[in-house]
């Protein structure tokens, strides 16, 4: 099983970017995950800035429950990916299934984060976009997806997501095999081109007497 590991700010396109690579495989086989999903339960109460949860920390993630999963998936497995609730900020008691499958993306910002999961993924992206591109994509992300205000957002930004990037985030840029700036098309493509060589090779390896 080959799998990618799309790292980058909040507001960077790593969504997006993962789906243009899964167009361009055109192949179902391949799956995403998104790191978003493994927020823990509940916002951890020692890890607040005045006051308000900091989901912008790398200890705001489940890494037990991911690095799980990631590995049942890198051995052909299927696993239950929770579906987390971005307006009451809370993981629902719903899940997913995920697997088996040929090539898995993980997307999230802070994907290249944990050196185990880093030593998982056979391809690593960083997407570097300025910040105030980022920014604007958050705004209208939050107050249409999410329900946010746009002083909360702003509140947000300036107390955890804009600090917690330079200091925990933009570092993680150094592990990245890979890094891609706001146009993506052509990344896509070629990374695109990447994972149907991967499946190729699978299929050629299934196929061939041992």
């Amino acid at each position: 099983m080959f799998l990618i590991g799309i790292a980058g700010g909040s507001g960077s396109g790593k969504t997006t970017f993962a789906k243009k690579i899964i167009q361009n495989s055109a192949d179902p086989s391949v799956a995403l995950l998104h790191q978003d999903s493994y927020y823990l339960p509940s916002p951890p109460p020692d890890l607040k800035t005045h006051g308000e949860p900091n989901f912008d920390h790398p200890d705001a993630f489940d890494w037990a429950l991911l690095r799980s999963h990631l590995a049942q998936l890198k051995a052909g497995g299927q696993v239950s990916v929770p579906i987390y609730d971005y307006r009451s900020n809370q993981r629902t008691k719903e899940t997913e299934r995920v697997g088996p499958c040929k090539v898995i993306l993980l997307e999230g910002i802070f994907t290249l984060w944990d050196a185990e999961l880093r030593d998982l993924f056979d391809l690593k992206v960083f997407l570097h976009v300025d910040s105030d591109i980022r920014f604007i994509r958050r705004l209208h992300r939050d107050v249409k997806e999410r329900g946010r205000t746009l002083d909360g957002i702003i509140r947000q930004y300036y107390d955890t997501v804009r600090p917690m990037h330079h200091e925990f985030l933009e570092p993680t840029r150094q592990y990245a095999d890979i890094a891609v700036g706001e146009e993506t098309d052509v990344a896509a493509e070629v990374i695109a081109a990447r994972v149907r060589h991967a499946m190729t090779a699978e299929r050629k390896s299934r196929t061939e007497p041992t």
